[in-house]
């Protein structure tokens, strides 16, 4: 199963994001902020980050850039996963790099069908 990042400063995001996935066997990796993550995302290299826009230290939009931007790290898929619903950010978001952008409270059939085309093209 893929190794998954969840980067979110709330908890309560983390842990419903996380009982979506985890019951497919995949392997939950955990970021409460931005720094966080960008560290795990270098270090431990998951096949899939999701990333909420709004976090201390560091936010989406500036990890997806950086992420696409480094040449070991830019195949990995990236959803941003946010309560931020204007067209300008989501068009923001996936010219920063973003595969696909999704509003809370995202649909659990939509976030699945996401992680698994990306785990797809990954192949």
């Amino acid at each position: 199963m893929a190794t998954i990042l969840i980067a979110d400063d709330s908890a309560t995001s983390r842990k419903a994001i996380s009982a979506v996935l985890e019951p497919l066997g995949h392997k939950i990796l955990l970021a409460d902020d931005g720094r966080d993550a960008w560290e795990k995302i270098q270090n431990l290299k998951p096949d899939v980050v999701i990333l909420d826009i709004l976090m201390p230290q560091m936010g989406g939009f500036e990890i997806s850039r950086q992420m696409k931007n480094t040449a070991s790290l830019s195949h990995i898929g990236i959803i941003i996963l946010t309560s931020l619903k204007e067209q300008s950010n989501r068009y923001w978001g996936l010219r920063q790099g973003a595969d696909f952008y999704l509003t809370k409270p995202a649909h659990p059939r939509e976030l699945l069908s996401c992680v698994s085309k990306l785990l797809e093209t990954a192949k």
